[in-house]
C-alpha cells in the first residue's frame, strides 16, 4: 500500500536557501520513505546527474543560521539544549535540494 501524502506536507519543509527554494536531505528522504542515508549514497553514487542546480551541500554557515530560524519557528528552547540535540548526529553539512534535484532524486530512488 502506498502512503499518501497529506496537502501541505511539503510546503512546510521548503526553505529559502542561496535564494533558492529547496528542500533538505532528511526532509526529502522522509517524503519519499528512505532512509537519509540512502538518498545521500544515491546522490554520491550519481554525482553526475546533480549539478549544482540541482543540489547542494549547506555550508557551516548556513547550517547554523538554518538551526537558528528552526529554533524560533518550532519553540522557544535553551540555547545551550539545542545545540547539544542538534549536532548529535550531524557528520557532514546536509544537502539542498531545488525542485529538479528532488524529482531526479526519486529517479535515482526509483521512487515511482
Amino acid at each position: 500500500m502506498q502512503n499518501i501524502i497529506q496537502p501541505g506536507t511539503v510546503e512546510k519543509r521548503i526553505c529559502l536557501i542561496r535564494g533558492q527554494k529547496v528542500i533538505l536531505d532528511c526532509d526529502l528522504a522522509a517524503i519519499y520513505g528512505v532512509p537519509t542515508r540512502r538518498l545521500n549514497e544515491q546522490v554520491k553514487r550519481n554525482k553526475d546527474k546533480f549539478p549544482e542546480d540541482f543540489a547542494f551541500r549547506l555550508t557551516q554557515r548556513e547550517v547554523a543560521d538554518l538551526a537558528a530560524q528552526t529554533v524560533k519557528t518550532v519553540r522557544p528552547v535553551m540555547r545551550s539544549q539545542f545545540a547539544t540535540a542538534y549536532k548529535r548526529n550531524l557528520r557532514f553539512p546536509p544537502y539542498a535540494f531545488t525542485e529538479h534535484g528532488a524529482v531526479m532524486a526519486a529517479n535515482v530512488l526509483n521512487i515511482k
